[in-house]
């Protein structure tokens, strides 16, 4: 019995090293990353996230919400100087049966850009999942297009309906189908993109950063001179 529990002290002690060596290897992947963008890198818990984004709904799932591995930098839309925010975030789901309670740890990476406008409207895009399907036929419409392989394959929700026709025309609707992206979520003149689901490598998080700005490049000129923006000469790369 002694030695069955030593080598399962042993075991333990094995996985937590490889995943202290993971984090730590992400750690320096993320810093390194955060180096070549001339951003900044805090590895530590970043305690005013919960707070300043709590409006995003990904951000209030379950308890122990942390944010961390946080980069943070200038960034470019539309031809206009804002900020960004990017990294790491946890929380943890508890279950309990009457019995036995269990406690999950879901982990997922983020990129959140303060939009250069005035006044923005909120507008989320998402690809559809099997259940909105459900909930559709339940009367929760999201907002249709003209183009129906479109609106089969993508969630698109606005208080709005003029702002997100204008926004989603024809030539954004070719863009997000080739791209398929995660979920794009405006809300409170903030942009936030988001899988909520998973940690994205370092290469991933400047895709979605790519992502973010063609995204922007092709709101049209009358949307963007009603929001004191001036449309970009061209379309970054």
């Amino acid at each position: 019995m002694v030695v069955f529990f030593i080598g399962i002290a042993g075991v333990i002690g094995y996985l937590a090293y490889r995943g202290w060596q993971a984090a730590e290897q992400r750690r320096e992947s993320l810093a390194a990353l955060a180096a070549r963008l001339g951003w900044s890198f805090d590895p530590e818990p970043d305690d005013s996230h919960d707070e300043e984004y709590a409006h995003f709904e990904m951000f209030r799932r379950g308890h122990g919400r942390r944010a961390y591995n946080t980069l943070a930098g200038p960034f470019e839309i539309a031809g206009s100087d804002c900020r960004a925010k990017a990294g790491d975030f946890l929380y943890k789901i508890t279950t309990s049966n009457g019995k036995t309670t269990t406690t999950h740890t879901h982990h997922f990476s983020y990129l959140i850009v303060h939009l250069p406008f005035a006044e923005v409207g909120d507008l989320f895009i998402r690809p559809e999942h099997f259940f909105d399907r459900i909930a559709s036929t339940l009367g929760f419409d999201d907002i249709d297009f003209e183009s129906d392989e479109f609106s089969r394959r993508f969630l698109v929700k606005s208080p709005d309906k003029r702002f997100a026709y204008a926004v989603v025309h024809p030539r954004m609707m070719e863009f997000l189908l080739d791209a398929d992206p995660v979920a794009l979520d405006i809300e409170q003149g903030r942009s936030c993109l988001s899988d909520g689901s998973s940690p994205w490598t370092p290469e991933a998080f400047e895709h979605r950063m790519t992502f973010l700005k063609r995204f922007f490049a092709l709101w049209p000129p009358h949307v963007l001179d009603s929001l004191g923006v001036a449309a970009p000469t061209e379309e970054p790369r």
